[in-house]
């Protein structure tokens, strides 16, 4: 690509001063794609720090609009954005933040039928749903294509993180090898701490930035759980299960 603009040296010269990165991370980023799925408590903070890092292609993936119930953790979204499309709000407000990126939204439901050529388009995936039905969907079709695939999950006071990364570690099925029964509780009936999705979209985000850059352990076969009751973090090496339904 195209040497930096004396603008974009300057917004990204924080990034360009670390060690590893300069202008040609910064270039790799401005090349890469990520698809996050969920625009919400997850999404909002993987989608504004990917945004404010340079990544020039950002897939957006929602089918759902905003509600006043979401603006305690989403804070992609405003009061003024009430009943408009989560991906619209959004888009807004990563535009206004980095004109430099390209911001694609695809307003409805992953589906089996949506998700290959979708996933296809970008480097790596970020799981950012609510629902394991989309994360096995994400899961397996970014095993089948050997796409980078980060899932992040909150309840309450906790949240996990791992980096499923085809052919070099376990995959998420390899943790969960059946769907949960779908009437067990969640943050809807539970609840969350809206800071809590902070803190592991943030992670989320880190491992993406890395992933592009080359830089780094990611957290593959390593479930990173944090507490914020206990302000702990600790993590659980996962190994792959040779029976897995999904890697196996």
């Amino acid at each position: 690509m195209q040497e930096l603009t004396r603008e974009q040296q300057k917004r990204y010269q924080r990034n360009i001063l670390l060690p590893g990165v300069g202008i040609e991370g910064q270039k790799k980023l401005l090349r890469g794609g990520v698809l996050v799925v969920g625009a919400g408590g997850l999404g909002s903070p993987v989608a504004y720090y990917l945004t404010a890092a340079g990544v020039g292609r950002l897939g957006l993936v929602d089918a759902d609009v905003v509600d006043l119930s979401n603006l305690q953790r989403q804070i992609l979204h405003r009061t003024g954005d009430i009943g408009r499309p989560k991906v619209e709000s959004a888009r807004d407000k990563l535009k206004a933040l980095n004109p430099d990126v390209r911001v694609e939204t695809v307003g409805e439901r992953l589906t089996a039928a949506l998700a290959p050529d979708l996933i296809a388009q970008y480097d790596i995936v970020v799981d950012c749903t609510d629902n394991f039905a989309t994360r096995f969907l994400l899961n397996e079709t970014c095993l089948r294509q050997g796409k980078p695939f980060i899932y992040g999950g909150v309840l309450a006071f906790a949240g996990q993180v791992m980096t499923v990364m085809p052919g070099a570690g376990p995959c998420l099925r390899c943790i969960f090898p059946h769907e949960p029964d779908p009437h067990v509780p969640g943050c809807a009936e539970l609840g969350v701490l809206g800071a809590v999705p902070g803190v592991i979209g943030t992670i989320q985000a880190a491992e993406a930035i890395k992933y592009l850059l080359g830089l780094g352990d990611l957290l593959v076969g390593r479930l990173l759980t944090y507490d914020a009751l206990s302000m702990t973090f600790y993590e659980v090496s996962i190994e792959r299960d040779p029976g897995c339904p999904a890697c196996g």
